[in-house]
């Protein structure tokens, strides 16, 4: 009986978490004028997650646009006479789609125009290789994805964590998660970026879909989103907060030169908790290890780094009572 009454709320609980990672898809049945071209448009919307008058940015070197109907001209990729070039930086905006069923290459057919005298038609798949839609937020994405910016994350990690080995040896000094200072922030950073990690990763891997409609239709509100989108949008606000939280927070309880070099500690720590996290939740052990980060971290503050008391002269975070070591003031 027990594992009845338990069954039911957990199959309740996956069914919602696993709808609540989808947009839902317009519902225009009700519709009896809708014309058969306009319902070819929102199909064609619901699936490649952009229709006609969409603003595209060129952030290839160049892009080729044949003039030529692509129905008369199908399967040509040469740049020939009747062909226009646009270059990086060059704004689009779709003007047309068309399916061609005979064309081998690609079916779709984008006629796209930076201007009235400059427009033409170009496949689906060379123009999203050399365009992004025309956002800033999904000009971030783009950036922010791109192979050469992990790259440069990963060496970034590597160097701060030589960095840090050596100091080690050489001195005594603070870094988060081993000799902490007494914040709660640093912590909190590094967990809630381990977790839009493991999110972001989650939806690449299982609903890839749901992440190709924000990326052409962002918005910085977490609110309206799909649940599991909603809490990846307001961890990226929490980190923010957090963030600024914990550079004021350290800079007022340590020296600035020591003040610095943990900053940069807890930027290296938080490069690798980026790198580890995403590339695990692709093979599937992500979630366990984030469990097991989360209490090894939370574990290990409340243990050695938590602040339990406040200094009555100077008002310095303490550990325990005693001395005060800023003021040198005895506390009881």
């Amino acid at each position: 009986m027990k594992r009845d009454s338990l069954r039911w709320p957990l199959v309740l609980l996956l069914t919602m978490w696993c709808t609540a990672c989808y947009y839902q898809r317009p519902d225009y049945s009700d519709e009896w004028d809708l014309t058969e071209s306009r319902r070819d448009s929102l199909d064609f919307e619901a699936t490649h997650h952009y229709t006609e008058n969409f603003n595209f940015l060129v952030v290839g070197d160049s892009l080729c646009l044949h003039s030529t109907h692509p129905y008369h001209n199908p399967g040509r990729t040469d740049a020939g006479p009747d062909s226009v070039t646009v270059f990086e930086d060059d704004r689009l905006v779709v003007a047309d789609i068309m399916i061609v069923p005979e064309d081998s290459v690609d079916s779709v057919w984008v006629k796209v125009a930076r201007d009235q005298y400059t427009m033409g038609w170009v496949h689906e798949a060379d123009l999203l290789s050399a365009a992004i839609p025309d956002d800033s937020i999904s000009s971030f994405i783009h950036t922010f994805s791109d192979m050469h910016l992990i790259w440069f994350l990963s060496l970034l990690a590597v160097l701060l964590l030589v960095f840090l080995v050596r100091r080690m040896r050489r001195r005594r000094f603070h870094v988060v998660h081993f000799d902490d200072v007494g914040s709660c922030y640093p912590t909190l950073l590094c967990l809630t970026l381990s977790g839009a990690a493991t999110l972001y990763a989650s939806m690449q891997k299982f609903v890839p879909d749901t992440w190709m409609e924000y990326y052409y239709h962002p918005t910085l509100n977490p609110f309206g989103l799909p649940f599991v989108l909603g809490l990846f949008v307001a961890s990226v606000w929490l980190i923010v907060v957090l963030a600024v939280a914990s550079v004021e927070d350290v800079c007022r309880q340590l020296p600035l030169s020591e003040a610095v070099l943990y900053l940069f500690a807890l930027l290296g720590v938080c490069a690798v908790c980026y790198l580890f996290f995403s590339f695990a939740t692709f093979c599937y052990v992500g979630y366990p290890c984030l469990l097991a980060y989360a209490w090894w971290a939370l574990r290990r503050y409340f243990r050695d780094a938590r602040c339990p008391y406040v200094c009555g002269r100077c008002g310095a975070k303490l550990r325990s009572k005693g001395r005060c070591p800023r003021c040198g003031a005895w506390n009881e």
